[in-house]
């Protein structure tokens, strides 16, 4: 792979840390796409147990948190993106309902049907979008309801550097109708999808980066790797602002059957 199309995982997992922990959101997202997809898996009571599996800082976890009832397990690999959501939670009068928890998304500590809903905002990548629906159908109870959000294509072909770019960075990225599909099949009713407005990427994502950039160059200054992470990110959004119209984030929302063995 060459230097121009890296990904995150090429890069020192502490500079990693303490770039996005600067962030109020670790990848494309909103609170009006939060709720938006929340209002296709029915209302929760209080007895509800909701996981938000990747959860970064807790952009998200807050928001749900906020127009949920139930008790949310936030799970994340970095201990300092799980301390800045205790952190947030409390301050928002949440932490009686959020529990942050450092955790390997491969090895989740829940029971079979212990879940009413599983969430996962730009982070189910990290174990593959297939094998994570497939491996975390089981923590659901019956009804029960999972939403993610997932790089997609929305056309058939694209131009040659995007689609490079995407299947070096990410190969299980596919079509919109392929992604519904493969939720399908691993055992779900799909529910919804919608695709994530571009404001969610420009907004939210990318224009927060240029902000803490400066900042974060000058404190590790002649560290290559620290220029060369920033230079990634800063291809990153020049290749959205170019070719936004061939792919971005989709969030699919899907129901475990009421009887899901036939």
């Amino acid at each position: 792979m060459s230097n121009e199309n890296k990904t995150i995982h090429d890069f020192d997992f502490n500079l990693i840390c303490e770039y996005f922990s600067a962030l109020e959101r670790q990848g494309p997202g909103s609170k009006e796409a939060t709720l938006q997809a929340l209002m296709f898996t029915g209302n929760r009571g209080e007895n509800a147990r909701i996981a938000d599996i990747g959860c970064g800082t807790g952009g998200q976890t807050l928001v749900l948190a906020e127009n949920t009832s139930g008790q949310i397990t936030a799970i994340d690999l970095f201990p300092e993106f799980i301390g800045i959501l205790n952190r947030n939670a409390v301050n928002a009068g949440l932490n009686h309902r959020i529990k942050g928890v450092v955790c390997n998304m491969e090895n989740l500590p829940f029971g079979e049907e212990e879940l009413d809903l599983i969430w996962s905002e730009g982070a189910i990548y990290n174990i593959g979008y297939r094998r994570g629906l497939r491996e975390w159908y089981k923590f659901l109870k019956p009804g029960g309801f999972i939403a993610v959000t997932e790089a997609s294509w929305f056309t058939e072909t694209r131009p040659q550097e995007i689609d490079r770019f995407w299947n070096e960075a990410y190969p299980e990225i596919d079509t919109i109708s392929v992604k519904v599909a493969q939720m399908q099949e691993a055992g779900y009713i799909p529910a919804a999808h919608f695709i994530l407005p571009e404001s969610c990427w420009t907004d939210n994502f990318y224009q927060p980066q240029k902000a803490i950039q400066p900042a974060f160059l000058k404190k590790h200054s002649g560290n290559e790797m620290a220029q060369s992470f920033v230079e990634n990110e800063r291809h990153e959004a020049s290749l959205y602002a170019q070719y936004k119209n061939w792919y971005g984030y989709v969030f699919y929302i899907g129901m475990k059957p009421e009887n899901p063995h036939p």
